[in-house]
This record gives C-alpha cells, sequence and structure tokens, in this order.
C-alpha cells in the first residue's frame, strides 16, 4: 500500500528537475532510478519495475535526468552531428548524468520524507554507468541493480574499490551487453555480493511487460536483502 506518493521539484546541479516520489507504509529504504537514454521520468518500462518495488515495501524516486532545454537540445544536435564530428549528446555525457544522479541524492538524504532510507539506485542503459560511478563516490548508497546497463561507459578508475552489492539484469537477446556485464563484474574484484541474471528471450529494451515485471520480482529482492 503507498502512503505517500506525490510530483516533487529537485533544486539541485543549477537546474530544477522533476520526479515521481513514492513512498510505501513501512517503506524498508528508497530506490533512485537512473533511466537510460532519451528516457524520463514517466518511462512505462521503469514504471512498472517501480510499481513491483513498491509493492514489496521499498520506495522510489523517478525524476528526470535532463531538463526540457536539455532533451531539445540533443533533437537539434542530431540533425548537425554528422556535419560537426565530436558532439556529445546530453543523454550520453556520463559526467552530466552522474552530477544529476548525486545531486538527486543529496536531496533525498536531506529531504524530510526520505532522509531516515537508506539509498539504493537502479539504472538502466546509460544510467548504469551514472548509477556504478555515483555510487563509487557516495558511501549512503546500499545496493544497485541496473537494467541493459551500458557499463562499458564506466572509466575503470571509477569502480575499482567500490564494495556496493550490485545486480546486472540483461536481456538473453541482448549478446553483446551480456559481454560488457560479464566484463564489469569481473573487474568488481572488491564487491562480495554481485550477481549477473539473463532474462530469456527478452531483448535490450525489455518490451514486453512480463519481462519488466521479472526484473522487478528480482530487484525487489535485492534491495530488501541489502537495504533492510
Amino acid at each position: 500500500m503507498i502512503e505517500k506518493n506525490f510530483s516533487v521539484l529537485i533544486k539541485k546541479c543549477k537546474v530544477s528537475l522533476e520526479g515521481f516520489l513514492a513512498i510505501p507504509d513501512r517503506a524498508s529504504g528508497l530506490v533512485i532510478f537512473a533511466h537510460g537514454s532519451g528516457s524520463n521520468r514517466n518511462s512505462y518500462r521503469n514504471q512498472i519495475v517501480a510499481k513491483k518495488l513498491n509493492e514489496s515495501g521499498v520506495g522510489t524516486l523517478l525524476f528526470d535526468l535532463l531538463t526540457d532545454e536539455e532533451q531539445q537540445s540533443d533533437l537539434r544536435t542530431q540533425k548537425i552531428m554528422c556535419k560537426i564530428p565530436g558532439l556529445i549528446l546530453n543523454k550520453f555525457n556520463i559526467n552530466l548524468l552522474t552530477e544529476r544522479l548525486l545531486g538527486v541524492t543529496e536531496y533525498a538524504i536531506n529531504n524530510s520524507e526520505t532522509n531516515n532510507f537508506k539509498i539504493g539506485y537502479f539504472g538502466s542503459s546509460t544510467g548504469a554507468a551514472a548509477a556504478l560511478i555515483a555510487a563509487s563516490k557516495k558511501s549512503d548508497v546500499k545496493a544497485i541493480v541496473t537494467r541493459s546497463g551500458r557499463v562499458d561507459l564506466v572509466e575503470k578508475n571509477f569502480v575499482h574499490d567500490m564494495i556496493v552489492p550490485s545486480m546486472f539484469i540483461v536481456g538473453g537477446n541482448d549478446k553483446e551487453i551480456i559481454e560488457i556485464n560479464k566484463n564489469m563484474i569481473s573487474r568488481l574484484t572488491k564487491i562480495r555480493y554481485k550477481r549477473l541474471e539473463i532474462i530469456a528471450r527478452a531483448s535490450h529494451l525489455f518490451e514486453q511487460q512480463d519481462e519488466l515485471i521479472e526484473v522487478g520480482i528480482l530487484a525487489s529482492s535485492w534491495f530488501r536483502k541489502f537495504m533492510a
């Protein structure tokens, strides 16, 4: 049962980011979502996963990593990228995404509604890279789950000493990302609890609802174990 469910405006990193905060009755922790490239707080994929977390007693915070202006800027930039080599879209700027995630984490730690909760990250695609880097810098983060993570975008020095329990969920048809995530797991030498979960028949986007529900069930179990 959801005790509190409302929209929030997070003023961090010199911008205002919109989000959805859901706090179940007797919540045991708060999972902050870092969505993938081109997505936002309204992503139905993340909302399905968030619902399963809420049902298991875990609070969730879905927010926009980019402002509307930055998203529009990406659309304009895409049209001229072939003419100007070296341009980087905001949605692929991992440093920017990480800065935003850290800012929102500070918001959650200092907000009266959420400051007593242990923190977890759920990262998708490029958001997974931001989640790993942010967790390596923030001792408050107790658990991470990623889906279809572009963890190849994480520089080696960021995760060398990370000890946060981490689960990596990948679709069975997403062969390249499976290998990328296996490689990341091998790099996380100091993490005691780490796991790769491959969901058969799922693609990179996890287009079927039952696949996303399975993601939510796996994530719920992981977060409840390490944020209890």
